[in-house]
């Protein structure tokens, strides 16, 4: 696989959650196989989800914009967590939001990401879009789009794609390679639909794998790589 620049790691929310809490043990973890890139001179970038915080409106009466305005800043409170992990790791970090959250982060824009990059700065992009009605693997795709990243890189609870959902399909079969256009065009679900058209309209590749098998962020970039590669041909 060729040497690749830049890339942005998608977390969801509920990968940093144990008992009610954050899952200390798996935020060093995944601290540690990040610097493993970041030592090897990766330039890369973060989008975390807020589910283990938030899930919308579950069993309350909750308007839909303001119930994505409290996921909104679930995820900047896991991008706040998660950076001190990483900067504890040996890490230069950066939180960039779309709206001003006091002195915790910075306000997002392309030229101040691209020169926190030469710094050697991780950035995390936390607060969703600003708006409501679109999720953070819209977030994802639109930070991709924005800063020409070589890949995506997507650590999921499931190891890859799969021709349905395996969670209620024991005979589900999963794609070791897939097209962006394929997945968007039988609706997979693997991201949301809107992330996934927008992937293929700009031609960013993925690779979709499971966090919870060892080394797999570290792996996403080798030839040890075990999940689904979403392709851009």
């Amino acid at each position: 696989m060729k040497e690749l620049k830049r890339v942005l790691l998608k977390l969801s929310g509920e990968a940093l959650a144990k008992d009610g809490s954050y899952n200390e043990e798996e935020i060093r973890r995944i601290a540690l196989q990040v610097k493993s890139l970041y030592d090897q001179g990766t330039q890369i970038c973060i989008v975390i989800g807020g589910g283990n915080i938030w899930r919308g409106r579950t069993g309350v009466e909750i308007d839909r914009p303001k119930s994505d305005s409290i996921g909104m800043l679930a995820t900047v409170m896991n991008c706040i967590y998660v950076s001190e992990h990483f900067r504890y790791a040996g890490m230069k970090t950066a939180i960039m939001t779309p709206f001003v959250c006091s002195n915790f982060t910075e306000v997002f824009s392309k030229d101040l990401a691209n020169e926190y990059f030469e710094e050697g700065k991780v950035l995390f992009f936390a607060g969703g879009t600003g708006h409501p009605y679109f999720s953070t693997d819209t977030l994802m795709s639109l930070r991709a789009i924005e800063l020409n990243v070589d890949m995506i890189l997507a650590a999921k609870a499931i190891d890859g794609v799969y021709d349905k959902d395996p969670k209620t399909h024991p005979d589900a079969v999963r794609y070791d390679r897939i097209s962006i256009d394929e997945v968007v065009e039988k609706k997979l679900g693997v991201i949301d639909l809107f992330a996934s058209c927008l992937l293929m309209e700009n031609r960013i590749p993925m690779r979709i794998f499971s966090l919870y098998e060892e080394n797999s962020i570290q792996n996403s970039l080798s030839d040890e790589f075990n999940g689904t590669e979403v392709t851009i041909d």
